[in-house]
């Protein structure tokens, strides 16, 4: 069987994201740190693996993967028994739906490159803060109203799904940022459950930091 290798940032929500899936999936992996401060996503041989330079790329089954989501739907649809994906095709739209909100709404606008030029257009000394918490926070508050639309114990039912993927790696990008959390009772609750779990927890930033 092919090795499996993970080309990962400790801290990055979209590697974070298939840390977590390869983990429930029980997928054993090998772990290739890429250092984004040190600029190793510019490399040519990274850039030969993932020609547009960011993390996580996830080379399995003899083939080179890259985009976060796109890896997980992979997984889910090599291994349907995992849940990652409802089986009911409305449903799939739901937790793709809840996905979606965070990994193109609220992640790109607070990702490092962004927030990098942010800070060469401002000398506020504060910029950075203040657009992280204020970007992260609209975006989950409108994630807490379509989660309170789904019942069970996780963003969509009783089981982890992609949904969670990706919320859980944004609560820690929130904490980490100093949002305030009050408001996003059914999200605390549902990270709350998370990180109870191994896959979550083996996956945590803590766990993996170099």
């Amino acid at each position: 069987m092919n090795e499996v290798v993970l080309y990962d940032y400790w801290r990055s929500s979209a590697s974070y994201r298939v840390r977590i899936a390869l983990n429930l999936l029980r997928v054993d992996y090998k772990t290739v740190p890429v250092n984004l401060l040190d600029g190793a996503h510019k490399a040519p041989d990274y850039l030969a693996l993932n020609p547009q330079g960011l993390v996580p790329t996830l080379v399995i089954d003899g083939r080179i993967l890259t985009q976060s989501l796109a890896i997980i739907e992979y997984l889910a649809e090599l291994r349907p028994e995992s849940g990652l994906l409802p089986a009911d095709i409305a449903n799939r739209q739901r937790v793709r739906a809840l996905a979606y909100a965070v990994a193109m709404d609220i992640h790109p606008i607070c990702n490092m490159h962004v927030v990098a030029h942010l800070m060469t257009v401002t000398e506020k000394a504060d910029a950075r803060e203040e657009w992280m918490r204020h970007f992260i926070a609209a975006g989950l508050g409108k994630v807490e109203a379509m989660i309170g639309e789904c019942a069970g114990e996780f963003s969509f039912g009783d089981r982890p799904t992609m949904a969670d993927l990706c919320l859980i790696p944004q609560v820690y990008n929130a904490r980490r940022w100093g949002v305030e959390m009050t408001d996003f009772k059914r999200i605390v609750e549902i990270d709350a459950k998370c990180a109870g779990l191994p896959a979550f927890q083996a996956a945590h930033p803590d766990r993996v930091k170099p």
